[in-house]
């Protein structure tokens, strides 16, 4: 039983599909971003970066233990671990681990950039706001044109780069992006929402994310909470 230490956001929906998608046991512990549980010592032994999600596997590498943060490795170790969702050698692997880089590196934290200065940020700065929105159509950009050619990011068969691109684009209205001038991405995007393993994944722990109302969870999110030494 694998257990994962989540939250229903974007870099928590791409495991939990992944592991949805492969059909593994695993037990989800709530970790509540708003109200700091990020910050407890018990979690940050297994995720010292303090962000979600992470997972302890009992029967990891050699059959020991193995614990790991970063939703990018997660998803590499889970499909590697199981045989599926990422080719074991050649072109293929390589094609379907630039994406998922690509996604790391690019889309998630630009999107989440657009999503803070035009969401949650205090005020609107119009630069900021400006910036991250037009990287974020950059980007929506990048992917039609490649879905223009291919039926998914790595290709003809859907791996985990796309499990792990898929959940940042469920909220593109929030990032001032629309769909119709992304139609390859948008035709990409519903053939994956369609699937059921993907819509348990986006389920998890859905009914306990509120939205952000108080100060106490803009600091433990954006604020002095987030940057002190732990």
């Amino acid at each position: 039983m694998i257990d994962l230490y989540s939250w229903p956001t974007p870099n928590g929906h791409k495991v939990h599909i992944l592991l949805e998608e492969l059909g593994l046991s695993y037990r989800v512990h709530g970790v509540n971003i708003g109200t700091g549980g990020q910050f407890k010592p018990e979690f940050l032994r297994i995720s010292p970066n303090n962000k979600i999600p992470a997972l302890v596997d009992p029967d990891g590498p050699g059959g020991e233990p193995i614990t790991l943060f970063e939703s990018g490795a997660m998803l590499i170790y889970l499909a590697e671990k199981t045989g599926r969702f990422l080719p074991a050698s050649g072109a293929a692997r390589y094609t379907t681990l630039q994406w998922l880089m690509w996604q790391m590196g690019g889309l998630g934290p630009m999107l989440g950039q657009a999503h803070h200065f035009r969401i949650y940020a205090p005020e609107k700065i119009d630069y900021a706001v400006g910036r991250y929105t037009n990287e974020a159509k950059r980007l929506y950009g990048v992917m039609d044109a490649r879905l223009a050619n291919c039926a998914y990011l790595a290709g003809d068969d859907y791996t985990i780069a796309d499990m792990a691109a898929f959940p940042w684009c469920r909220s593109a209205n929030n990032q001032g992006v629309d769909w119709a001038d992304y139609p390859h991405a948008e035709r990409w995007f519903d053939a994956i929402a369609a699937r059921p393993a993907v819509q348990r994944g986006v389920a998890v722990l859905a009914e306990q994310r509120k939205p952000l109302l108080d100060d106490q969870a803009r600091q433990n999110l954006f604020g002095a909470a987030q940057y002190q030494r732990r």
